[in-house]
C-alpha cells in the first residue's frame, strides 16, 4: 500500500507512519510543523519507503504516482493549540479536508478522516455511541475545533455519497503515548511535566470530570484496520477505561515518584464532564479493542517525556519551520 498521511509528523501521525512502514507500505508524509516537529520523524527520513513533503494541506497538494490510501490527520488537536490557532484550525478542518478528499478522488484511493470525540461536545449520554448527535456549543471557544471536525465529517460523507469515494470516519477519544509535547496542554503531558519538575499538578474544576485513555499503539492499529475494512463509519476508537482527572493526577504522582501537590484551578468553558467511548462497533466490525494497560502506557509516556525534558527538545509549535520542498517524489529530504 502506498499511503499519504497528512499531519504525519504529529504525535499520532508519526506513529502511524511507523506502523505503515513496518507493515511493508510506502508512506508520503505531509506536514508543515505548525504543531509538530521534525524530531518526530527524523528517524524515518532515511527509510527507503518514506517520503516527506513540507506543505500546508490547506493550499492544495498533489502526489506523483499511484496512491492507495489517504489518512487525513492534519489539525491542531490540543485545546492549547486550537485556542491559540483558531483560524488555522477551522481552515485545515474545511479546506484541508477538502483538498485531501480531492486527492483521494483523483487517485481512486481510500480515505480516512480522523475526527474526534469532541464531535459529541459535552455529552448528555454516557458512554457515547456513534448514533449520538452531540451537545456542542457552536459559538464557544472550543467550537473552532469541534465544528471544524463536524464539518469534516459532513464533507467526508458528501464525497462518499456524491463522488463515490471510499471514505471513512473514525472518532478518536483521548489518546496518549510517546512524542506528546511537554507543552501540549493536554492532561497527561501537562501532569507528567509538572510532576517531573516538582511543580503542582494543576487539575481544573474539582477534578471529577473524566476521560478515557487509549495508548497510541492501540489507536494506530485501529486506524489501519478501519482503512482496510469496508464500513464507512463513523466508528469510535478509544479505551473504555475511564478515570477522573483528580485520580489521574494522583496516579502520575505515584508513577513518577514526585513530591508534587495537586492544585485546583478554574475549569475551561465547555469542558466536557464525561468522556467514554462505546466501542461495540469497533469490536464487531473491525475486531479491534485496546490491548495496552493504561499503567504500562503511562510508564512509557513518562519515560519519553522525561527524556525530552532532559534534552530540552524543541516544542515544535507556533510558526512553521522552513524546510526545502523538492517535490513529493524527489526522495527523502528535510
Amino acid at each position: 500500500m502506498r499511503a499519504v498521511v497528512t499531519g504525519g509528523a504529529g504525535f499520532i501521525g508519526s506513529h502511524l507512519c511507523e506502523r505503515l512502514l513496518a507493515e511493508g507500505g510506502d508512506v508520503v508524509c505531509v506536514d508543515n510543523f505548525l504543531t509538530s516537529g521534525l524530531h518526530n520523524i527524523e528517524h524515518l527520513m532515511q527509510h527507503p519507503r518514506f517520503r516527506f513533503s513540507y506543505r500546508d494541506v490547506c493550499q492544495g497538494f498533489d502526489v506523483d504516482g499511484p496512491v492507495d490510501a489517504v489518512f487525513h490527520l492534519a489539525s491542531p488537536a490540543s485545546p492549547t493549540d486550537y485556542l491559540r490557532l483558531p483560524l488555522e484550525t477551522l481552515r485545515v478542518g474545511s479546506a484541508g479536508t477538502w483538498n485531501a478528499l480531492d486527492l483521494a478522488a483523483a487517485k481512486d484511493a481510500r480515505f480516512l478522516l480522523t475526527s474526534t470525540s469532541e464531535s459529541y461536545g459535552d455529552p448528555l449520554i454516557h458512554p457515547q455511541t456513534e448514533d449520538y448527535w452531540g451537545n456542542v456549543n457552536p459559538v464557544g471557544p472550543r467550537s473552532v475545533y469541534d465544528e471544524a471536525k463536524r464539518f469534516g465529517e459532513a464533507l467526508t460523507m458528501a464525497y462518499r455519497r456524491s463522488r463515490g469515494v471510499d471514505a471513512k470516519i473514525v472518532r478518536i477519544f483521548n489518546t496518549f503515548g510517546p512524542r506528546m509535547r511537554p507543552d501540549d496542554g493536554r492532561a497527561i503531558p501537562t501532569f507528567v511535566r509538572q510532576a517531573l519538575q516538582g511543580e503542582p499538578l494543576t487539575v481544573t474544576g474539582d477534578g471529577t470530570q473524566t476521560r478515557s485513555l487509549c495508548y497510541v499503539d492501540d489507536l494506530v492499529g485501529g486506524l489501519v484496520q478501519m482503512m482496510a475494512g469496508e464500513y464507512g463509519g463513523p466508528v469510535n476508537l478509544g479505551n473504555p477505561h475511564e478515570v477522573s482527572m483528580l485520580d489521574l493526577a494522583r496516579w502520575i504522582i505515584e508513577l513518577t515518584g514526585s513530591t508534587s501537590e495537586i492544585r485546583l484551578v478554574p475549569r475551561p468553558q465547555d469542558d466536557p464532564e464525561k468522556r467514554r467511548p462505546d466501542i461495540t462497533l469497533a469490536r464487531e466490525l473491525l475486531g479491534w479493542e485496546p490491548k495496552t494497560p493504561v499503567e504500562l502506557g503511562l510508564r512509557e509516556t513518562i519515560l519519553n517525556l522525561s527524556d525530552r525534558l532532559s534534552q530540552d527538545a524543541p516544542a515544535g509549535h507556533g510558526t512553521a519551520i522552513p524546510v526545502p520542498e523538492q517535490g513529493l517524489t524527489a526522495g527523502v529530504h528535510s
